[in-house]
């Protein structure tokens, strides 16, 4: 049955509700689960579900119709035009959406060539690597700051320890190491850096 030559109904719709109901499971799991718990930006969260909920339902769309190379091309030039007008995103961040886009891609875009189970391993296998590296094997990155500091006798090598718990007590940081730069013998100030793990 059609309404202005296009079908009311076929059955790639139930086809499309169990993709959909896929990559959604999916995305939750890589977004809420793992992304959002560490960021805990809500804003990206936002934009990861909309972004990837689009991607998905465009290819979904876009495969069921036969399009030359040149169309193609063109069609990713009018994406590739579109960008945010926002300030710069983390590199973090930037990863996350290629993740998102790229899950959404790989669920919408199979077909008979690929079966249920490897898109489910695809799925599982991209969420564990995620989960592994967040979780597991992320490395600690550490922060320098310089800091003027009046306590001139601390500097001293043989003072090492009073200067990094003198530092310590005053900016409550855990600091992994403390080096002297400039030295003003005339004011009794030092210019010192500190090295400590940036706080989640």
């Amino acid at each position: 049955m059609e309404f202005l030559d296009i079908p009311l109904f076929d059955n790639d719709f139930f086809k499309m509700m169990f993709r959909f109901v896929l990559n959604f499971t999916f995305l939750t799991v890589i977004i809420r689960f793992i992304y959002y718990p560490d960021s805990k930006r809500k804003d990206y969260v936002f934009t990861y579900y909309l972004i990837s909920l689009i991607v998905f339902f465009l290819c979904f769309t876009l495969k069921k119709y036969e399009m030359d190379i040149g169309m193609a091309l063109g069609l990713f030039a009018i994406f590739g035009i579109i960008r945010y007008r926002t300030n710069p995103v983390d590199i973090k961040e930037m990863t996350y959406l290629f993740v998102v886009i790229g899950v959404s891609i790989i669920n919408a875009l199979a077909n008979k060539k690929m079966s249920y189970a490897e898109i489910l391993a695809a799925n599982i296998i991209i969420v564990f690597v995620l989960v592994l590296i967040e979780k597991y094997w992320s490395l600690k990155q550490v922060v320098a700051k310089s800091i003027v500091y009046e306590n001139i006798d601390n500097i001293k090598p043989e003072n090492y320890h009073l200067l990094k718990e003198d530092l310590e007590n005053r900016t409550g940081l855990t600091i992994n190491d403390v080096t002297v730069g400039n030295i003003d013998f005339l004011k009794d100030i030092a210019t010192v850096t500190i090295f400590y793990y940036k706080q989640k």
